[in-house]
């Protein structure tokens, strides 16, 4: 059988990625969260 979703990387990347997170105000908020825990990945 094959897999439901297939995993495609520049569709993760613009829709989770850093520049995507910094373009809204709510990602950015999301990236100072993650800093603020330490996260060793911000975004993806």
């Amino acid at each position: 059988m094959e897999r439901l979703t297939k995993p495609k990387k520049i569709k993760r990347k613009r829709k989770h990625g850093f520049r995507a997170r910094t373009k809204t105000y709510s990602g950015e908020k999301v990236i100072k969260r993650r800093r603020k825990k330490g996260r060793k990945r911000i975004a993806i």
